[in-house]
């Protein structure tokens, strides 16, 4: 990289280049191509004497970009960098010195002295050339979720600096693959998405020193470091150098950095010429490259801006000879890279060249385990209507570690409002993930960025500027009124007896997301079973709806009399009915208590029943009779047959045993009406002794009461009340109970008395 030699040297190689054209069958060497190499090196044919070729990965390759997360950088001492910015390093990473054994006591003195954070420093012993570690160091990748290193044909005659990768490669213990290419590090810039840069350097070397045409070029830079596309342009600076990073710089996935020269310029139009093909092509993310322009005076004046090293969240920039130029290429580096350092840095002794300065001297050293996310589909640009946007990325933390599943987010902000979150959940592909942008109308502006998180605490956002720069795109202006129907079939639903259930289906077959706002029945007969409203639903999706006819007794009386309630569907769209037929025969509602219990052969248990049909004003009650066995004395008031008035007309009906048979027995009372047959079920409980203590010691007084009562009884544990339908009213415990029963309703109520062995005594209480 380096062009010192001497007026002895170029006359001689000009005399020399004269005397080759007068030899029939010696073959020209490139001379105008080898200028900038020492005299010696002119001279040595060594250049990749020490490659191996190996076949290429045999997982996927990712070349990871400079402006990814790096643990590290490398340097090589005896320096080409001053010491002042080896102590900048050392504060933002480990730096990773390459140093002979016999040089490195002086390498770690001179560190020391210019303040060099020690902790941060890794001396690797290895014999080197030269200090461009940017050219002859690794070429990091990851095969898959594993780190690797691609070694290359080194285009110097430094047999030493050729070998550095390998050295690595024991460094790390990770693997090494051989890519039979000559190529140099200063000639090549990457995205970490696949999309590569190169001048044709690379063409010409591979095809005149080794007969590789530019098909094989591209393939092996696929194959090897998943390259493609791979933008190769012509060298605008038309130096000796030829490397890329002499004029332009990737900044982002979608960002380039290239200089800049006065129209006054012969080389001019080759920088405009580079710059418009980045204009016109798309990045990765697939629309065309934002082009930042640094500007340089030309001529001789100092001006190495795009030769700078982006190093985490710093980019250090080589400052020029004139102080104008350089806080213009700060400024640029600033609007460019926001929430980025923008260090100047000074080549110090060593000092810099317009062709080789900052970059072509240090090397990062990729984070091993890192998290990428690597949001491919970005979303620019007007989009076309829809009620909500998926974004869809990847996760790879290669670390190994889980990622956190709360952290996958997308953050965005509508229309310069404050940014929102919506979680992002696994698609089913392995390492995606999708979250929603929602709640943006039409002509909305959208801003937005991806952020992840794993267990090992390593954090990434894309764009890595976040909401400094993030993504962007608009939506279409929306028309409000969708074209096509919402359809709900069937659009009646019957119901014939209590417990039936229907269902209808409502299908969005309209052009646009469909909000359901509501579903209501007026009759207040069904109960509904819908989604959580309200509930989203897409172009072309459908959803069941169901309903149960809820009225708790059923009635086997065919009828052809039927009510009709209307259910209504409103919706983002306008409002949608249902109409329900409910048979009047479903509808009858007997009150009465449902169960009985005997622990007492001398209790006489007394219950009402009443009617609370809706529809039918009387219940003809035709019998009240026990069910296949005869322990019960059963009377009514009055006695059946008779009728049972709407508004609550009441009946009552008496049961005590008849004669008791040893042993629990279950039996039954049906009582028959003109709407169905009706069941009480009735227990008897052998242990009579037990009961008939406690219900001989158990006292509730006073009896009738219009208001409080009290149950007590030395062996009394509990008290529960209940009334004629079986709802539990009132429940406490102890000895001695006293219940105020003066707001509850009229009429009968049963008493439990429950003794602390757990017999039950029920006692009948009256309430005026």
């Amino acid at each position: 990289m380096k062009k010192s030699f001497s007026i002895f040297t170029l006359l001689l190689l000009m005399a020399t280049a004269m005397q080759a054209q007068d030899a029939t069958n010696q073959k020209k060497p490139d001379w105008a191509r080898w200028h900038y190499l020492s005299e010696a090196e002119m001279y040595d044919t060594s250049r990749g004497m020490n490659f191996v070729e190996t076949d290429p990965p045999t997982g996927e390759p990712r070349f990871v970009a400079e402006f990814e997360p790096m643990q590290g950088v490398m340097i090589r001492y005896p320096l080409g960098i001053p010491t002042s910015l080896v102590a900048q390093l050392s504060n933002n990473c480990m730096v990773y010195c390459i140093v002979s054994n016999s040089q490195q006591n002086q390498a770690q003195s001179s560190f020391q002295n210019a303040g060099v954070n020690m902790d941060n420093v890794r001396f690797v012993n290895a014999q080197t050339d030269s200090y461009w570690v940017r050219d002859y160091g690794p070429w990091y990748i990851f095969e898959d979720r594993h780190p690797a290193i691609v070694d290359n044909i080194y285009n110097r005659p430094r047999p030493n600096d050729d070998n550095i990768s390998g050295v690595f490669a024991d460094y790390w213990s990770i693997p090494m693959y051989g890519m039979r290419l000559e190529h140099t590090g200063g000639n090549m810039m990457e995205d970490g998405r696949g999309h590569g840069v190169s001048d044709d350097l690379v063409f010409q070397e591979n095809l005149q020193d080794y007969g590789i045409n530019e098909t094989t070029v591209r393939q092996r830079m696929q194959d090897y470091l998943g390259i493609n596309p791979y933008h190769v342009t012509i060298d605008p600076q038309g130096d000796y150098i030829a490397h890329v990073d002499c004029w332009g710089k990737y900044l982002a996935p979608d960002k380039i950095l290239i200089a800049q020269l006065p129209q006054s310029n012969p080389r001019y139009q080759y920088y405009e010429q580079v710059a418009e093909y980045f204009e016109t092509t798309n990045c990765c993310w697939g629309y065309p490259y934002h082009v930042y322009r640094v500007q340089e005076p030309g001529g001789y004046t100092l001006a190495p801006y795009t030769n700078s090293l982006i190093l985490n969240k710093t980019v250090y920039v080589p400052m020029g000879s004139n102080s104008t130029y350089n806080n213009d290429a700060i400024a640029v580096y600033q609007e460019a890279m926001p929430g980025y350092e923008i260090v100047g840095v000074n080549g110090g002794s060593a000092g810099w060249e317009n062709t080789d300065a900052l970059h072509c001297r240090t090397r990062g050293v990729m984070d091993f385990h890192m998290l990428f996310v690597d949001h491919r589909d970005v979303i620019f640009g007007e989009q076309e209507w829809q009620d909500s946007i998926p974004v869809v990325s990847k996760f790879i933390a290669y670390s190994g570690a889980n990622l956190k599943q709360d952290s996958l987010l997308v953050y965005y902000s509508i229309d310069g409002g404050a940014y929102q979150t919506a979680h992002m959940t696994a698609t089913g592909t392995p390492d995606e993930y999708v979250g929603y942008i929602k709640g943006y109308q039409g002509e909305s502006e959208i801003n937005y960025y991806v952020f992840g998180a794993d267990e090992s605490g390593h954090r990434y956002t894309q764009p890595v500027f976040a909401d400094l720069d993030p993504h962007h795109f608009t939506m279409e202006a929306h028309e409000p009124t969708p074209q096509g129907e919402l359809i709900i079939t069937p659009d009646t639903l019957w119901f014939e007896h209590n417990g039936d259930e229907q269902a209808f289906t409502i299908v969005n077959q309209t052009n646009t997301v469909v909000q359901i706002n509501s579903i209501t029945e007026e009759g207040g007969y069904l109960l509904s079973d819908t989604p959580n409203l309200p509930y989203n639903l897409q172009v072309g999706e459908s959803i069941s709806v169901g309903f149960l006819f809820s009225f708790p007794l059923k009635a086997n009386r065919a009828s052809d009399d039927y009510v009709s309630s209307l259910i209504k569907v409103q919706t983002s769209i306008g409002e949608k009915h249902v109409i329900a037929m409910i048979s009047k025969q479903g509808m009858v509602n007997l009150v009465y208590q449902n169960e009985m219990y005997f622990d007492d052969p001398t209790l006489v248990i007394e219950s009402s029943f009443f009617n609370k049909s809706v529809f039918v004003p009387t219940i003809r009650v035709m019998s009240i009779t026990e069910k296949d066995t005869d322990y019960l004395n059963i009377e009514t008031n009055p006695t059946p047959p008779f009728d049972l008035e709407f508004e609550g007309e009441e009946a009552f009906l008496s049961v005590s045993l008849k004669d008791f048979a040893k042993g629990y027995v279950n039996t039954s009372i049906e009582i028959e009406t003109d709407y169905g047959v009706f069941e009480i079920a009735v227990h008897i409980n052998e242990d009579i002794l037990t009961v008939t203590e406690l219900t001989a010691e158990a006292k509730l007084y006073p009896n009738p009461t219009t208001g409080q009562f009290t149950v007590e009884g030395a062996n009394v544990a509990k008290v529960e009340v209940y009334n004629l339908v079986g709802q539990k009213v009132h429940e406490a415990e102890g000895k001695s109970v006293s219940i105020d029963a003066a707001e509850w309703n009229k009429g009968i109520y049963l008493v439990n008395i429950i003794g602390q062995n757990g017999a039950v005594a029920t006692k009948k209480l009256v309430v005026k």
